[in-house]
């Protein structure tokens, strides 16, 4: 279950749903989000290759993001996410569900 298991099964289903459905968005829009999130990066192949904003990274090369499925890792720590908003809450301190939320407003997303 997602991050929102904690409001009850319910809520966490339609959570999942709505969860789901961001994901879903970003990852369409996957490569013009990562040129705003991660400027300075490039596209190598099916591979968007940046500077690791949250350490003294030097040079690109560790920090790769799929753009096709959004899995992401930088290979020189053990940070790794699956989706579009785990980046996003990575990148930005946020808990899963503070960055689906701001991904939903930037997005002009309801519900």
């Amino acid at each position: 279950m997602p991050w929102c298991i904690s409001f009850g099964a319910e809520y966490a289903l339609k959570g999942a749903e709505q969860y789901r459905d961001r994901s879903t968005i970003c990852l369409a829009r996957q490569e013009s989000l990562l040129a705003k999130w991660l400027p300075g990066g490039r596209l190598e192949g099916r591979e968007w290759v940046a500077l690791n904003p949250t350490r003294n990274d030097r040079r690109p090369g560790s920090f790769r993001i799929n753009v096709d499925n959004g899995f992401w890792a930088d290979f020189a720590t053990p940070d790794k996410g699956g989706d579009p908003i785990s980046l996003f809450a990575y990148l930005n301190g946020l808990s899963q569900k503070q960055a689906a939320l701001e991904l939903k407003r930037q997005l002009g997303m309801s519900a």
